[in-house]
């Protein structure tokens, strides 16, 4: 698998490619978003100065200027898109992976994802194809575009009054640590940060907060400060995990739940114009639907990837969703993800319940989870049809891969979208059940790999 992905544009810098790349897909970009001008950011990679400059040295050869945006996460670019009126952005940056990758999260106008099946793919082909398009007398600028100001005010929307509680987060050396602090100013939140000194080098640890083992310094912190959650932001702050106040991991899926709270519960006024419909992507668990349902949401099943994520909130004028894998979504976000507004929702949720984590998040939790089991297969698709012929008795749904439903159990398998992998997710009403058909399922799935 290339450097062009489902979602994005990602890879080891000056391996799998470099700075003769970055110029290439900066010449036909324009062409591809029919752009006159481009915002692009960055996060603090070591790599990333020279990704943007190679960047925009093809963008602008192109004929089309660049709006820098300079160091920010992920959901600033995304706002600044739609905000500003840009004809398109690039967020550089590889999210949650190594320190030697590097990447590009490419946006339309109005923040419009980009992903292989909606321009990935042709842009592929044109960087392959080694010709570049003519040049326009008129090369582009480089100008510098401030969007601090008005991106804290977005994101002061989401504020409220948190004296009750108190937080530790880790930022993970990411690009969260640039915004928190004004964020948090004014909520009365009690909180302790770690590790906000962006550094494209990750000293403290990965900055995937999906490992649990990266959230080691995490757990400890909360149970030593007698914090009432702990925060964890992945490396673009696209994503964000939360720990309860034991340090116990809470699987981002049921958070979806606090979502609705907020919309149904709290703040139903900011549901105006909106739909009733909140996304979840078709590994999340059988109680996060009941508990949309019972605030009166429709929740809505979702392919797995926030371009499609983003596409359905946008095409179902939703309110609200999210993945499992800790991306959360918002109407009032011009239908993007952001890990800062999710974890001020989630805040203002908790303070609300006036109970502990642990217990507010087991009104959603009511099954036992698996989480995501993976498995390095060379003929995924095969495999997940020998699966699906061996249970004809379930509830199939075909989105993403195969989710199967029993009245007591169910499962979703499906192929990796970014990686030679089988993804397996199970989810009982019994610790026993769980463990039971979990096991019957890896055999399976090794049995078939070994044919």
């Amino acid at each position: 698998m290339g450097i062009f992905k489902s979602y994005d544009i990602r890879g080891i810098w000056d391996t799998q490619w470099n700075g003769a790349t970055a110029r290439s897909i900066g010449q036909h970009l324009p062409h591809l978003l029919d752009a006159r001008r481009i915002a692009v950011g960055r996060d603090v990679r070591l790599s990333s100065e020279e990704v943007f400059r190679e960047l925009a040295r093809g963008i602008t050869e192109a004929g089309c200027d660049v709006a820098d945006i300079g160091l920010c996460d992920t959901p600033a670019v995304y706002f600044a898109t739609a905000h500003f009126d840009m004809d398109g952005s690039v967020m550089i940056t590889a999210s949650h992976n190594p320190p030697e990758y590097n990447g590009l999260k490419v946006s339309r106008r109005s923040a419009v994802p980009v992903g292989y099946e909606t321009g990935l793919a042709e842009l592929e082909k044109r960087v392959a194809s080694g010709v570049p398009p003519a040049r326009p007398a008129n090369p582009g600028k480089v100008s510098d575009l401030n969007i601090r100001p008005a991106y804290l005010a977005h994101l002061a929307r989401f504020r409220s009054d948190l004296s009750r509680l108190k937080a530790v987060i880790d930022c993970s050396n990411g690009m969260a640590g640039l915004f928190l602090r004004d964020v948090l100013h004014g909520t009365g939140l009690r909180y302790t940060l770690m590790f906000d000194e962006p550094d494209g080098r990750f000293p403290n640890h990965p900055p995937n907060p999906l490992v649990e083992e990266n959230l080691a310094a995490l757990k400890s912190r909360v149970r030593q400060e007698r914090a009432d959650l702990g925060i964890c932001f992945d490396g673009d702050a696209d994503r964000v995990m939360f720990v309860d106040e034991t340090g116990a991991f809470i699987s981002p899926d049921l958070l979806i739940g606090f979502l609705g709270t907020y919309y149904f519960t709290l703040h139903p006024e900011r549901r105006d114009g909106a739909s009733r419909i909140m996304t979840y992507d078709v590994r999340s668990s059988r109680g996060v639907v009941e508990f949309l349902r019972s605030l009166g949401a429709e929740p809505t099943m979702c392919k797995v990837g926030h371009s499609f994520a983003k596409k359905l909130l946008r095409d179902t004028d939703g309110i609200a969703g999210g993945e499992l894998a800790g991306h959360y979504y918002f109407r009032e976000n011009f239908f993007c993800d952001s890990g800062i507004i999710a974890a001020l929702i989630v805040l203002e949720v908790l303070c609300a319940a006036v109970v502990p984590f642990s217990r507010a998040v087991s009104e959603i939790g009511r099954y036992f989870f698996s989480g995501e089991i993976n498995f390095t297969v060379s003929n995924g698709p095969e495999i997940l049809q020998h699966v699906k012929s061996d249970f004809p008795e379930g509830t199939l749904t075909d989105l993403d891969g195969i989710r199967i439903d029993f009245p007591d159990w169910w499962f979703n398998l499906r192929v990796s979208n970014t990686e030679p992998l089988l993804r397996l997710v199970v989810e009982a009403g019994t610790q026993e059940r769980l463990e039971e058909r979990k096991s019957e399922l890896v055999e399976k799935i090794r049995r078939y790999a070994a044919k």
